[in-house]
């Protein structure tokens, strides 16, 4: 009879809350992250590289530490919601300790197979995140809207980061987000992030996904994230050193030639427990005399918008994931996967990911969010892709960033208006010149706008827009809905 501890690919924390020496541990490349039944996913390949990779480095750093560790490969795994029962019968498995997924369907699946094979089962906190989950439940409940701001305030005070003696902010202000909104200046030195030798970990995951993933969307042989506890520690330095002085006002500039700008690239080792939130404020901390818009602005995305996420996944996950505000039923093209768009700043952002995995987060809401919500596309498809193309997507990653925040499916839920823009955004916040794909786009805007006049003339930030749309043209219009209508019908 075995006493187990289940910790999957993205459980990879130095100090596991669940791990016992008198216990075996399993490493599980779970179906859902590799190749499942029920829900089939085109996983880009940097992102199996990375699970695989990192988990087998994981067991080796467990057994050094004198753990009984067995690894179970995903082709063990792919009878979906069956696998774990099979494993818990083959196995003769009696308890099961593990840390929270944060997973609505791994999490089912666990307490399923625990039960049909009346083993018990343990679910310990995880170190993921600052807040736990007994904590947003009591918090947070029933709401029609859940407003970032005054969590983000209670953050902070909660924590004690980035307060006065008398819990004001430092500064005066609780967020500099105005003063983060710069276009990244011509010649400006971008410094570049450290790469690491492949280790045999990384060498032997890049075989076996070509191996068994071949066909899957990205290019494996670029892979070029932490693997390990020590490389993903040393990213973070990296980012402290070089990159945390000037994220702030550039974090939501746009450049068509440039990657990773002053972005920390560092959410695909904490999305894995690699490293954790609260190691990552720590450090950032410690560091003297960084700009305050860009410490502020750090400081936000870990412990403010990443906590908010998940906290609306935990309480409104299943209800966003059924959403469907503006009733879309458009299939997402092949040409979001293969860059034949014919929008540029939209095909050279699918190559960028094709080849990296990864763009930041500006570019996945104002150009491929914002582009997707004016074609029409269903939240499902949109949720889907992103899913699949992204190095740190997860199930409570993308269920609210993608519904909630991006189409804005759930409506007001947790944003006040959606994230819509024409192409003026994304000329002023990029170096991405004039060109055909201007006027598509903007046709594109104004047929969706006035598709939905009725919602946005409820909608007092977008005022001057809907004024717009009263005194256009009819011609103009009619033109716009003529060529946004040409470009739908061939993408």
């Amino acid at each position: 009879m075995t006493e187990a501890v289940f910790i999957f690919p993205f459980q990879l924390f130095a100090n596991h809350p669940s791990l016992k020496k008198n216990k075996t541990i399993y490493l599980l490349e779970d179906s859902l992250f590799f190749l499942d039944p029920v829900y089939p996913s085109n996983f880009h390949k940097q992102k199996l590289i990375l699970l695989r990779a990192s988990l087998k480095y994981y067991q080796d750093f467990l057994k050094r530490k004198g753990y009984t560790t067995k690894y179970i490969e995903a082709k063990e795994l792919q009878l979906g919601e069956n696998s774990l029962e099979n494993l818990i019968k083959k196995e003769k498995i009696i308890s099961i300790t593990l840390a929270d997924p944060v997973d609505f369907i791994l999490e089912k699946r666990v307490r399923k197979a625990a039960t049909a094979l009346e083993a018990s089962l343990k679910i310990d906190a995880t170190p993921a995140f600052f807040l736990q989950k007994n904590e947003i439940e009591e918090e947070w409940g029933e709401k029609k809207h859940y407003a970032f701001t005054p969590f983000y305030i209670k953050q902070r005070k909660r924590l004690r980061l980035l307060l006065t003696d008398t819990s004001k902010p430092i500064g005066g202000k609780w967020s500099y987000d105005v003063d983060n909104r710069k276009k990244i200046p011509k010649n400006l030195d971008i410094p570049t992030i450290p790469t690491f030798a492949k280790n045999n970990f990384v060498k032997e995951a890049i075989q076996y996904v070509e191996k068994h993933f071949g066909k899957n969307f990205g290019k494996g042989e670029n892979f070029w994230f932490p693997t390990t506890h020590e490389e993903a520690k040393k990213w973070l330095k990296d980012f402290i050193e070089h990159r945390l002085s000037s994220f702030g006002p550039f974090e939501d500039a746009i450049d068509k030639d440039q990657l990773t700008l002053f972005h920390s690239v560092l959410s695909s080792s904490i999305n894995i427990g690699l490293l954790t939130p609260q190691e990552v404020i720590e450090q950032v901390l410690t560091k003297k005399n960084i700009p305050l818009n860009s410490l502020e602005g750090f400081v936000r995305q870990i412990i403010g918008w990443r906590e908010f996420i998940r906290g609306i996944y935990l309480v409104k996950g299943v209800h966003l994931r059924n959403s469907n505000f503006w009733n879309f039923k458009r299939k997402l093209p092949k040409a979001f996967y293969d860059a034949t768009t014919g929008i540029q700043p939209i095909d050279d952002t699918i190559k960028k990911i094709y080849n990296n995995a990864y763009c930041h987060h500006i570019e996945r809401l104002m150009l491929l969010g914002n582009f997707m919500l004016l074609c029409e596309i269903q939240p499902t498809e949109v949720y889907q892709w992103f899913m699949e193309v992204f190095i740190d997507a997860y199930d409570w990653v993308m269920v609210p960033n993608v519904y909630g925040m991006s189409q804005y499916a759930a409506g007001g839920l947790m944003t006040t208006k959606p994230y819509i823009s024409s192409s003026n955004y994304v000329k002023k916040m990029s170096n991405y010149p004039n060109g055909p794909w201007v006027e598509i786009w903007n046709s594109l805007f104004w047929r969706f706008m006035h598709k939905n006049l009725n919602f946005f003339k409820g909608q007092q930030r977008l005022g001057l827009l809907v004024q717009q749309i009263d005194k256009m043209d009819k011609d103009q219009l009619h033109k716009h809905y003529n060529l946004a209508d040409k470009f739908l019908s061939q993408l």
